[in-house]
């Protein structure tokens, strides 16, 4: 069955990095280095980004402050990865919200913390294309 994701190319790629990064890596380490081993395989993936790109939270139009994404990728993805043994909801709850007050419409939530990279493809049902 085959199934079109938005960005599917882009997102695969990121997955593609992550999982380099992973296989040579390993768990066990702490999500910065994870972080600063992407910086040096998002580029052979032919990927943009901005790491822990400061990003405003608005409240009803008013700004109440910030949040720095991991990386932002191509300026329309948002990935945040973790290094923990197993993803609790909290995780994917955190990510989603981070879509929803950056108004992105996809985002990946990836984890090098577990033996196997664990992924999860994450969509903002709020997305608002109007009101960036």
């Amino acid at each position: 069955m085959h199934e079109d994701y938005k960005y599917k190319d882009i997102t695969g790629r990121i997955i593609g990095a992550s999982m380099e990064v992973h296989k040579i890596l390993g768990n066990g380490f702490q999500e910065v280095i994870y972080q600063r081993a992407l910086e040096i395989e998002l580029p052979l993936f032919d990927l943009e980004y901005k790491r822990e790109f400061v990003m405003p939270i608005f409240y009803r139009g008013v700004r109440i402050g910030t949040r720095r994404v991991d990386f932002l990728i191509k300026d329309i993805i948002s990935l945040e990865i973790k290094a923990v043994i197993k993803l609790e909801d909290v995780h994917f709850a955190q990510a989603i919200n981070y879509l929803e007050a950056y108004n992105l419409e996809i985002g990946l939530l990836i984890n090098f913390g577990s033996k196997s990279l664990e992924f999860k493809r994450l969509i903002n049902s709020k997305y608002n294309p109007v009101n960036p």
